[in-house]
């Protein structure tokens, strides 16, 4: 014969069960959602998965000194890997090291469908990379290009007074090319 059971000790029991698997439901779910900024702190701290970092050393506009005394000639550039046409709006533009500049580059997409693109900047002489501040740049994040679609992008930065004083002139080249390729579906 079997034991007579207690109903309301199974009941408790059932109700205690309740609460642990509710609590675990609800860490297995914090931690799902605490997933993405964790792993995108860990690339930024590691350097990992980023294709242009922001630079963390510029914390917005700040009270930089302009040296007046020096102009420093920048020249744009820009190279298209891809369905689109790429350009900076300007050729060239003269400014004093510490003073805030700005240029915009445009691109069209050529093409019928979207397109995800990066744009990867160089520097030369390559000395000047670590001298050229960007505050706001395209290059920090992919672009996803409509059908047919232009975009103005602008690059604002300013040149670390720091700079040698022999430099004279900085080519900024951007080479803008599609992440995914033609094949890539789309949503």
């Amino acid at each position: 014969m079997s034991e007579p059971t207690d109903a309301g000790g199974n009941g408790r029991l059932n109700r205690q069960m309740l609460g642990k698997l509710l609590v675990v439901a609800v860490m297995m779910f914090g931690f799902g959602y605490a997933l993405v900024p964790i792993y995108q702190k860990i690339c930024e701290i590691t350097g990992i998965n980023l294709l242009t970092p922001k630079d963390v050393t510029v914390e917005g506009p700040v009270n930089t000194q302009v040296d007046k005394t020096r102009t420093i000639t920048i020249e744009f550039d820009a190279t298209a890997q891809g369905p689109w046409r790429f350009r900076p709006t300007v050729s060239s533009m003269q400014v004093h090291p510490g003073e805030m500049a700005q240029v915009v580059y445009e691109v069209v997409n050529t093409q019928s469908r979207s397109v995800d693109a990066q744009a990867i900047p160089s520097y030369a002489p390559q000395q000047a990379s670590a001298h050229f501040k960007k505050m706001e740049c395209f290059c920090f994040k992919q672009q996803t290009l409509g059908p047919n679609e232009a975009k103005q992008m602008p690059v604002v930065f300013f040149i670390d007074p720091a700079l040698p004083k022999d430099v004279k002139t900085i080519t900024l080249s951007y080479t803008f090319f599609e992440i995914g390729g033609p094949g890539k579906k789309t949503s």
